[in-house]
């Protein structure tokens, strides 16, 4: 059988990029760049050859999701398993603001964003497991599709970690940063997940004028 291609976007920016702030699990949309970057998404898919497509219950995706309809035909269909994280006490805030308000939360977070994940937020391990059983399900129904999942930056980044055998705890280490709508793809066969690329933009970026 041939691999069934994931291929994983992570959605357009937010209002909340340029000043850090966790988005989480709050349900804000995309900015007039996250729009641009949304068409181009949407622009790369048309001759992607995308057989299936996905996006999570948070606007911000769904947004980013509809030029790819637009191009393809492909609707949507919603997978809560791939949302982002829910930050807890971080949600809306940036680190600047929660280094005033819970020093000692940010400090610990810092040394291990994994055994001292934000309070009140998820648990990353969890969030895992969630999107591996969420991912083995999208394969399930699309076996050797190419399907494009349009998700969120640290569920992407703790993904790739854990498939490639780092420890969790170094995921803002290790991959500390992922472009909005760059696309990450696995190959996945029967008892293998393998990663082919990582934070690739969907085309290139149009030239600067000087």
């Amino acid at each position: 059988m041939s691999a069934t291609t994931v291929i994983l976007a992570r959605h357009g920016r937010t209002p909340w990029h340029s000043p850090n702030r966790y988005c989480g699990s709050s349900d804000i949309g995309i900015d007039e760049v996250g729009v641009r970057q949304a068409a181009r998404l949407g622009e790369w898919a048309r001759t992607a050859g995308l057989t299936s497509l996905y996006c999570t219950d948070l606007r911000r995706t769904q947004l980013t999701a509809a030029p790819v309809t637009a191009a393809t035909g492909l609707a949507p269909t919603i997978e809560p398993r791939l949302r982002e994280l829910d930050f807890g006490i971080a949600e809306g805030r940036t680190l600047a603001e929660l280094r005033d308000s819970h020093p000692d939360a940010v400090e610990k977070f810092q040394q291990d964003p994994v055994e001292h994940h934000f309070p009140d937020g998820e648990h990353p391990a969890d969030a895992v497991r969630r999107a591996h059983a969420g991912l083995a399900d999208l394969v399930a129904a699309d076996p050797g599709g190419r399907i494009l999942v349009v998700a969120h930056s640290t569920l992407i980044r703790l993904l790739v970690t854990d498939l490639m055998g780092g420890s969790l705890a170094r995921y803002r280490a290790l991959l500390p940063d992922l472009v909005p709508t760059s696309l990450t793809t696995f190959l996945v066969r029967p008892g293998n997940m393998a990663l082919a690329a990582f934070n690739v933009p969907p085309t290139p970026e149009p030239p600067t004028t000087r």
